[in-house]
């Protein structure tokens, strides 16, 4: 079997054998008028034809020798839970929280391109925004889709998002190992939920790794609206602050993680890094042909050949 070649090669080729050609109708011409008999040099014609044969096939990649090789497919499913409440409006992170978070979403997809990827959106209820998928494109439509508009503008709550996570990671069969399979929580931390301990203790006895991932300022801003800044029943001007505390209390209760995005610091690659480092669950294993390129054989025997052109020499004329 030749491995396919490109029209270089094949230009490359043809150009050789029409020189060689024209190469032996001259040695021939030398040979008649030197009156030496053409049979004495059929042996060096002989010779070098076989080394430029031998050369051309191996320039072609001959592929032969049957082998089995296993390839494996191996991989994690993460989910990912993004908080799309109000606050997530705030431009204490430029241009604001919700934005900075798409951009850096991207980034995790590409990161992950072989892995499954979900996605949860919510506030004080939560949404399958788009099911575990190896599709880039699609992930990313809905990323780029995500809006403040989407979910009830009611608080945040991370019970339902966690909830609705461990149950589609747990209906999966695709990979046995419960280590496999990740949640990433995305907030800026201000939970008014109260049935998220009792979640995060059924996420840490399916063994299901847990990343938490805050974003915005102790400092915090304003929430910007259609009519300025959100203001409370009062009038006032509604400022956020991020609270990391309850998104530090959630990882370390399921033996997770804790990242931040703030004004000074950027954990997303990090928090990328950490992931690497779980190891995936074999999903599938299979038996394929595999052929060697033994273009090498070829080569060595017209450099044997080659040696012996250069030491066999003719009486009458050398070429």
């Amino acid at each position: 079997m030749i491995r396919d070649f490109g029209w270089i090669e094949v230009t490359l080729v043809i150009l050789f054998v029409v020189g060689y050609a024209l190469y032996a109708w001259r040695v021939f011409r030398i040979s008649k008028a030197l009156h030496t008999s053409a049979h004495t040099l059929f042996i060096k014609l002989a010779l070098r034809s076989m080394i430029a044969g031998l050369m051309i096939v191996s320039i072609l990649g001959p592929l032969f020798g049957d082998s089995k090789k296993e390839i494996q497919s191996v991989g994690k499913d993460i989910m990912i839970c993004v908080d799309l409440s109000k606050s997530m409006d705030a431009f204490d992170i430029q241009p604001t929280r919700l934005e900075k978070i798409k951009f850096e979403l991207k980034k995790i997809v590409t990161a992950f391109n072989s892995d499954r990827i979900g996605l949860i959106i919510f506030s004080s209820e939560a949404f399958m925004q788009c099911p575990l998928t190896f599709d880039q494109n699609a992930l990313n439509l809905f990323i780029e889709a995500m809006n403040t508009n989407l979910v009830p503008s009611s608080g945040t709550d991370f019970g339902p998002p966690l909830k609705m996570a461990l149950s589609k990671l747990a209906d999966d069969n695709s990979a046995r190992s419960q280590k496999s399979k990740v949640i990433i929580l995305i907030s800026d931390g201000e939970d008014f939920g109260e049935e998220t301990d009792k979640i995060a203790r059924e996420v840490e006895d399916k063994k299901f790794r847990l990343f938490t991932l805050g974003i915005g300022t102790e400092k915090g801003s304003q929430i910007g609206s259609q009519k300025g800044f959100k203001t409370d029943n009062k009038g006032n001007v509604v400022v956020t602050r991020l609270n990391p505390m309850a998104l530090k209390e959630l990882a370390n209760k399921t033996d997770g993680q804790y990242f931040e995005i703030n004004e000074v610091r950027n954990d997303t690659n990090r928090l990328i890094n950490a992931i690497t480092n779980i190891e995936g669950e074999l999903r599938d294993a299979r038996l394929v042909d595999v052929s060697a390129n033994r273009y090498f054989y070829f080569l060595l025997t017209a450099f044997i050949l080659l040696v012996g052109d250069v030491i066999l020499s003719i009486r009458t004329v050398k070429i």
